[in-house]
């Protein structure tokens, strides 16, 4: 892609001009400054969606400039798994992590899904292989598997039912057994197992945004703004769960705010999510002492583009690994 030529005042001025209100809603959490880098790649993107019938997913953590100006759907990772079901353009774009750009082509098979960046991983997808599923089967057997969705398509080849943070406790439920593995979030597992009388058997692997949340976190905040209402995403430690007033996904967070309006609010979670939720509730004060995700930051707009302009970075499962993938997240979508 050849580099654009640089704008001259009154070009520039132009496409602020065509773009404002594109900005209007981000306004409160994108600067001006900022705006000025973004809006040429936003055009060029919504322009592209329109000549190649290309979608665009993006997860809550996705920052605002995507999330709100050029996402057509967007949600935590069960919305996204539902909804790529259902997406009719020829290609989709998925702006979030690697595991989630699968699961779309899992639930999608004949679309192109494309991901902005191949090094947009996950700490947790990372922690576990088929081969780790295996042995815990042999260690285990007859013990039912569930996996959480932050897996690559590989590892949910190999279980027998995936879930997510919003899902997991009602995923453990259906299966009607005293004794799961739930993998590989330990954290998660952990908060599901306070939750409901079913022996969870864990994996020792965890959130590198999540796992650094502290109960002590929790309550500097609350001494530091009285009266603040603390939201936090169950991949937390279970102290810091126990600490907060909510937990729940990052869809189940943004209900609680819509439901609750609480006047102060902190969501423990990746720092986009405050900035997405903000923009809706210019009345409520967000404090925001986020963990930064660096492999959703890989996605940018620039690489949206790019993927869209060279059909680059096509996401391929192996036929075999998807069908059995497949089934894993379809158990799991139908609970």
């Amino acid at each position: 892609m050849d580099a654009p030529a640089p704008h001259t005042a009154a070009s520039l001025t132009a496409l602020l001009d065509r773009t404002a209100a594109l900005y209007a809603p981000i306004r409160s959490v994108v600067p001006p400054a900022d705006w000025a880098l973004f809006a040429e790649d936003v055009e060029a993107i919504l322009a592209l969606k329109r000549k190649k019938n290309a979608v665009i997913l993006a997860h809550n953590y996705q920052t605002p400039e995507i999330y709100h100006c050029v996402a057509d759907i967007v949600g935590d990772s069960l919305a996204l798994a539902r909804e790529a079901m259902n997406v009719e353009a020829d290609i989709i774009v998925l702006a979030g992590v690697s595991f989630m750009a699968e699961t779309a082509k899992l639930m999608n098979p004949a679309k192109t899904v494309l991901i902005p960046d191949t090094e947009a991983g996950c700490s947790l997808a990372d922690s576990i292989t088929p081969a780790d599923i295996r042995l815990m089967r042999e260690a285990y057997p007859g013990v039912p598997i569930v996996a959480y969705v932050n897996t690559t398509a590989a590892v949910k080849a190999e279980v027998d039912i995936c879930c997510t943070s919003g899902n997991a406790k009602r995923v453990v439920e259906s299966l009607g057994v005293p004794k799961v593995i739930m993998l590989p979030d330990q954290y998660l597992a952990r908060n599901v197992a306070a939750e409901t009388g079913v022996e969870i058997i864990t994996w020792a692997g965890q959130c590198e945004v999540h796992e650094r949340f502290t109960a002590e976190d929790v309550r500097e905040l609350r001494a530091a703004h009285p009266g603040v209402t603390v939201l936090v995403h169950p991949e937390c430690p279970p102290e810091v769960v126990a600490e907060a007033d909510f937990a729940g996904s990052t869809a189940a967070m943004t209900d609680y705010v819509a439901d609750h309006r609480p006047p102060r609010v902190v969501l423990l979670t990746e720092c986009s999510m405050s900035d997405n939720v903000a923009v809706h509730y210019p009345d409520l004060e967000f404090i925001r002492p986020c963990n930064l995700c660096p492999h959703m930051k890989r996605i940018t707009l620039k690489n949206i583009r790019r993927a869209l302009e060279e059909n680059r970075n096509v996401v391929t499962i192996d036929p075999e690994i998807a069908d059995r993938a497949r089934l894993s997240v379809e158990r799991m979508l139908a609970v």
